[in-house]
């Protein structure tokens, strides 16, 4: 049975729960889009199940952004994906894609289950870090683009993966 996420922001006025079979934050993304929303260095985003996703408080706080990637270059173009945020304390909550309905992304930021923890992070995106940015200490692989796996591929591959 998948685990049972719960998350709230910051100030506390948004709180929800969303059943997850890819549960472990592993994987940080320093693309600028991700670094502009989540902080210094990026964002961790986890794996749920859509339809499992419950609201329990303060559903008229949350507000949707659509990012633009490659923002000020002549190939600047909206994103397919959403993301959701506490209007009250920006508290970035999930992102969610119309290319996969079925999934949410909760940010582990956001989530206050305790989660499991990696033995290894995958850092993606380096093509986009600045210098300045340090990735996080310890094992870690580290990709200009992307991991070969997705999120779901990566904890089956791990034996993960929780059904």
């Amino acid at each position: 049975m998948p685990m049972t996420l719960e998350g709230s922001c910051q100030c506390g006025g948004v709180e929800f729960t969303l059943q997850s079979s890819t549960p472990v934050p592993y994987q940080l993304c320093a693309c600028s889009i991700c670094r502009k929303v989540g902080g210094y260095s990026g964002s961790v985003n986890l794996g749920g199940i859509a339809e499992s996703l419950k609201i329990i408080k303060g559903e008229e706080l949350i507000k949707k952004y659509t990012a633009i990637k490659d923002r000020g270059k002549p190939s600047a173009q909206k994103c397919t994906s959403e993301r959701n945020f506490c209007s009250n304390c920006s508290t970035m909550l999930w992102l969610w894609d119309k290319t996969w309905p079925e999934l949410i992304h909760p940010f582990a930021s956001a989530i206050d289950t305790d989660l499991p923890v990696p033995e290894e992070m995958v850092c993606v995106k380096a093509d986009s870090k600045p210098a300045w940015v340090r990735w996080p200490e310890g094992k870690k692989s580290v990709h200009e683009h992307y991991g070969d796996d997705s999120i779901e591929g990566w904890h089956k591959k791990h034996g993960l993966f929780i059904d």
